[in-house]
């Protein structure tokens, strides 16, 4: 190993942030390498003390080993879906394995376990949060194969490490599908419907790609509005078909994966003692069972269905009103027809609006929200390295002005980056000793980019999107936490998204979204009449919306709850659980399952009901801030305090409780939107 490694090197830039402009790719595997090695000694001295093992001497000190290859586990995986490369994804498929045995060589260490149990049986008197960790930590031995004999432990192993890299292969698959197709067009026939902000993105998409014309792509900024406002139905057709087929069947095929990825899963959780892989998952979330999932997941769709069933009939009947001649709305007619008809019956087109969201002005507006409800402040630094020349560092400060985090944001698409949008950390939040580290806190988007002729024009979707993952950025920002495994985000899968959809809310409220949003060319205020088209829009096919979150759901927990695998494919298995709950028709050869990465690449297998879950709680929580005031900052404080300071230093329901008063109830986000 190379001494001078910068991963490796103190960072010596402002807040020990991240020496990006000195990493480069062949420096991570001997990184890894070398963190792995003193991880495993520092693990080793916990286990080989010749005291008797206590809390501080075995469960708090195995909390901070390893943190340095933490730290580079956290920058190359964030690297890996920001800005990859062929080169990072091949690293990744070496050093997953790697970390895979690593992690088991800690988890299955016999002698460590029988510290950790040592220390677990006597049931020491310990604070809320010390008292947690240690049932975290003797969970975590317990369901990483432990206490396993010794030919499952090693199976428990090899199942893990497959898992591994089949996850990042999905990942790899899905973005390359999705870069994969373009539509080119170079007639202008082509583009009728089309805003000119479509339109000049487009033709910025081919002119960097050295073609005449337009393009468009699967990226959400490009697919969605030629969806919503294309009136060429072969076209939109084309294009739905390529974006609803990625990943299924082709060099990029995932079907298979995923029927590998569930069969391992199953048999981990099998060998542990398990029923299915939901039942082991759900264990260490506020659901806990699959039996309560599906139960909530029922409760939503029971009224839900006939509601969005009724919305998609009223649309069709609108189209055909209006020259729709097919029997039927496929789901390439559907974006546009709906489109029309908000514009029709709630007089709101909402490419009226984008002129007056400039991404700069909805940052600072972002960030002045979070002025009033915390009394945060956010500079912007030219002194913190960053990834990409894209990518903007804030540093973010409390109200009495000490210092309580770095905020990097990276807005636009590129070829390396992965769709969607997302909040990650680079460092999060804990205290050793007396040092209170804090946190570098990350939030990644695929938002439009600029033209030649316009600044960054967000849609009111990309605002709420960016409130959305702002939310998360705060709970990683604020946070207080002992531990680093019990900070900031760090919290039960079904809790996390509170936060972030709790934020959504201000994206449809006329004194946030007046006091900031003004025409980039006219600087006129948003006028109110069209934000108050916005709000009695806000419910517009919120059944519709809904049974597709549900939907999400449903088949996640069908994937997860499976004994052994169906005899079919991952696209016949995917149709036979969502046809009751079709509002649309089924298109052959088309499924989302293989472009599914929450559940099949990311952390959210067995929990994508979380997000309805944590809106329900998320419904609750802001009628608090509605019968107070919307920048209350009483309500705002007493959020802070129990929720996004605490991360996970208690049992999450007892901290919304601890906010709220109460617990919450499905029915709080069924009146929320409107859906009786």
């Amino acid at each position: 190993m190379k001494t001078e490694n910068p991963l490796l090197q103190a960072s010596g830039a402002p807040f020990g942030a991240p020496r990006f402009d000195l990493f480069h790719t062949e420096d991570y595997k001997s990184a890894f390498c070398e963190a792995i090695r003193t991880a495993k000694a520092e693990v080793e001295s916990i286990a080989s003390n010749p005291a008797a093992p206590d809390f501080d001497n075995t469960v708090a000190a195995l909390e901070y080993a390893g943190m340095q290859l933490q730290f580079l586990e956290d920058i190359f995986f964030n690297l890996l879906e920001a800005e990859s490369s062929p080169a990072m994804e091949d690293l990744a498929e070496e050093i997953s394995p790697l970390l895979t045995e690593y992690s088991m060589s800690v988890l299955q260490n016999r002698i460590l376990f029988e510290r950790v149990k040592a220390v677990h049986d006597k049931a020491p008197m310990l604070d809320p949060a010390s008292d947690k960790l240690l049932k975290n930590t003797y969970l975590d031995f317990i369901r990483s194969g432990a206490a396993l004999p010794d030919a499952d432990k090693e199976a428990f192993s090899r199942c893990q490490e497959q898992l591994s890299l089949l996850e990042l292969q999905f990942g790899k698959q899905s973005l390359s599908a999705t870069n994969r197709f373009i539509l080119h067009l170079e007639e202008e026939g082509q583009l009728d419907g089309l805003s000119r902000f479509t339109i000049d993105s487009a033709a910025e998409e081919a002119k960097e790609r050295g073609l005449d014309g337009w393009v468009f792509t699967l990226q959400y900024p490009s697919y969605h509005p030629f969806m919503r406002e294309s009136r060429n139905r072969p076209l939109r057709e084309k294009l739905y078909r390529a974006y609803a087929s990625r990943a299924v069947g082709g060099p990029d095929d995932n079907t298979g994966l995923i029927r590998e990825i569930v069969s391992l899963r199953i048999r981990m959780a099998q060998l542990l003692g398990y029923r299915t892989y939901a039942d082991y998952a759900l264990e260490r979330r506020m659901a806990g069972f699959p039996s309560a999932v599906l139960s909530f997941l029922d409760r939503l769709m029971g009224p839900s269905l006939p509601a969005a069933r009724i919305e998609v009939a009223d649309i069709l009947s609108f189209a055909r009103e209006n020259g729709f001649a097919e029997e039927e709305l496929q789901p390439w007619d559907f974006p546009y027809w709906s489109e029309q008809y908000r514009r029709h019956h709630y007089d709101l087109d909402t490419r009226q609006l984008k002129p007056y969201f400039q991404l700069e002005s909805c940052v600072d507006a972002v960030f002045s929200l979070a002025g009033k409800l915390y009394g945060l402040t956010f500079r912007q630094r030219n002194d913190i390295p960053v990834y990409h020349p894209e990518v903007r560092t804030f540093e973010v400060r409390d109200e009495d002005g000490s210092h309580l985090g770095v905020l990097y944001m990276d807005f636009f698409p590129r070829k390396g980056k992965r769709g969607g949008a997302w909040m990650t950390e680079f460092r999060g939040q804990y205290r050793k000793g007396e040092e209170d580290v804090r946190p570098l806190v990350s939030i990644v988007t695929n938002f439009t980019k600029p033209t030649g002729d316009s600044p960054s024009l967000l849609t009111h979707d990309e605002l709420t999107t960016l409130l959305h993952e702002f939310g998360h950025a705060l709970h990683g920002l604020l946070s207080r936490g002992k531990y680093p495994s019990l900070s900031g985000t760090h919290v039960a899968r079904d809790f996390v998204e509170l936060p972030s959809q709790l934020m959504e809310n201000w994206a449809f409220e006329p004194e946030f979204l007046q006091g900031f949003a003004r025409h980039y060319l006219t600087g006129e205020t948003l006028p109110a009449s069209l934000v108050e088209r916005l709000v009695r829009a806000r419910n517009y096919l919120a059944a519709y919306g809904q049974v597709r979150q549900l939907q999400f759901g449903l088949v996640d927990m069908a994937w997860h709850t499976l004994e052994s695998l169906p005899d079919e494919t991952a696209v016949d298995f995917e149709n036979r659980v969502l046809c009751p709950y079709r509002t649309l028709p089924v298109v052959e050869g088309t499924a989302q399952c293989p472009t599914f990465g929450h559940i099949f690449s990311g952390g959210y297998s067995a929990g994508y009901y979380s997000y309805k879950w944590a809106e329900v709680l998320e419904a609750d929580a802001f009628e608090a801030f509605r019968e107070h005031g919307i920048f209350d900052r009483a309500t705002a404080a007493s959020f802070r305090k129990n929720i996004l300071e605490r991360g996970s230093s208690e049992d999450e329901m007892d901290l919304y409780v601890s906010f709220r008063g109460h617990a919450p109830e499905p029915e709080a986000l069924l009146r929320k939107l409107g859906i009786s």
